[in-house]
């Protein structure tokens, strides 16, 4: 057993199969309670997982793929975790301050969706679908229609399915004697 406290093995390690997951997990929940099908309940309702898992998951995740030197999902770990915090901070938020937050994190959606072009079809897809939901959010919100929200809704689902997809095929890569969940 080795005592070296260099840090080597830390900075070859790969948080981004957590942030995937955290992701993917918040999205799904967040969608999910926000399309209505689970009956007396709403997306405000995953606050605890959105602040826990969302927020410091992410982040810390995050800061692991800055270190690790992937700026592509260090900025979208540490800045999602940011907004998931932020979400579940803000509780009651006016509806104005929550479309125009909804508004302004499809902007940041938009450019991961834009930097992810490189990054293969699954990468575009988690962040297109996201930055469709925040942006139907947004629209939804301010302009009062539940329909609209509800579309954004099952979008963050499916996000999230894309996310989780890519978590688990990242964690299962080549384990079972051939690549199962293929990514690209």
């Amino acid at each position: 057993m080795s005592n070296d406290a260099s840090g080597a093995n830390a900075r070859s390690a790969d948080a981004g199969p957590l942030g995937h997951l955290a992701l993917g997990l918040t999205l799904l929940a967040y969608g999910l309670l926000g399309t209505g099908v689970l009956s007396g309940t709403s997306s405000g309702g995953a606050a605890a997982l959105a602040h826990l898992v969302g927020g410091v998951t992410l982040f810390v995740a995050g800061l692991w793929q800055f270190r690790g030197g992937d700026r592509l999902n260090g900025t979208a770990f540490t800045a999602l975790g940011a907004f998931w915090a932020t979400w579940a901070a803000a509780g009651s938020a006016g509806k104005n301050t929550a479309g125009l937050f909804l508004l302004l994190w499809a902007l940041l959606a938009l450019t991961l969706t834009a930097a992810s072009w490189g990054a293969g079809l699954l990468a575009r897809l988690v962040y297109g679908l996201l930055t469709l939901s925040l942006l139907l959010g947004a629209v939804g919100v301010l302009g009062s229609s539940s329909g609209t929200g509800k579309v954004g809704a099952w979008l963050a689902a499916a996000s999230g399915l894309a996310a989780w997809y890519w978590a688990t095929s990242a964690l299962t890569g080549g384990r079972w004697g051939r690549i199962a969940l293929p990514v690209k």
